[in-house]
């Protein structure tokens, strides 16, 4: 399947919300009136990491995509980066749109930005899917805290541009894919990705959140190649932890599971889409 990973799909209708010193960059398609569905992009990527979903989805769906805070085109960065003030970013382009709710598909971070919105608002999810994404609510070892940790001085150290080179190359299988990865993190000064990293390091901890769960439909996905932390290690517990969960591993993928097999990810998600709307 070949996709055009450096364009923004010719469907998609621009749009930016002035927020806390961040213009956030979005962008809508599909038919009004339809269930939304929203893609949240991973770390350091932006929203053409879901070309391949947005064009097939928004047949059928008001689809909406967007570029985080300190991310792609929403640049500078603004007053702050948390998780939480990313879910809150979300919540106002949702308010924005007039849109009540929605049903969220996030990537990496933006797994974490949909768990920390469903945990402000569980009114507005609608449905939930993540994409090499762990839990916020599970508690992690105290090896796991502190090898997330321990990445922050490290990649202070690291010459950037090599850094860069090797979360592009960590990122997919596919070249095409790659090379995408390498174009949306060169897009991120040093100082921003620390900062950015840094709200990553702290989604999770020893406690986690005791008794939260996600009483919505639920899809965890992640590549069955991705090595990116403790993602596969952790996804049958959490698989097992929510009451409403489907859980699907995607084969001939990485960390950036629904850009190196669209095929396989696509019919995953689509059948939950349709399952979703049918309850």
């Amino acid at each position: 399947m070949t996709i055009d990973w450096l364009e923004t799909p010719q469907i998609l209708e621009p749009h930016v919300l002035q927020r806390h010193g961040c213009p956030i960059h979005y962008w809508t398609g599909g038919p009004a009136g339809r269930p939304a569905v929203v893609f949240l992009h991973g770390a350091t990527m932006d929203h053409r990491m879901f070309n391949a979903q947005v064009p097939v989805v928004a047949q059928s769906y008001r689809v909406l995509v967007w570029d985080a805070r300190g991310q792609g085109r929403s640049q500078p960065i603004g007053d702050a980066f948390t998780l939480q003030e990313c879910a809150d970013d979300l919540l106002a382009v949702l308010d924005q749109e007039n849109q009540p709710d929605a049903i969220f598909v996030g990537q990496s971070l933006g797994g974490y930005i949909a768990q920390f919105a469903y945990l402000a608002q569980p009114g507005r999810v609608r449905a939930l899917a993540v994409i090499g994404t762990t839990c916020i609510a599970l508690p992690y070892t105290r090896a796991e805290v502190w090898t997330l940790k321990a990445t922050l001085p490290l990649f202070n150290l690291w010459p950037y541009g090599h850094l860069r080179s090797t979360i592009a190359t960590n990122t997919a299988l596919r070249p095409d894919v790659i090379a995408y990865a390498q174009k949306a993190v060169d897009q991120i000064a040093r100082r921003d990705f620390l900062t950015i990293w840094k709200a990553v390091s702290l989604a999770v901890d020893e406690k986690g959140i005791p008794g939260h769960h996600i009483k919505v439909p639920f899809l965890l996905t992640h590549g069955d190649q991705d090595k990116t932390g403790s993602i596969r290690k952790q996804a049958p517990e959490w698989a097992a932890y929510e009451p409403d969960c489907r859980y699907r591993v995607i084969p001939d993928a990485g960390h950036n599971a629904n850009q190196d097999n669209p095929a396989a990810f696509n019919a995953v998600l689509l059948d939950f889409l349709a399952e979703t709307e049918a309850s």
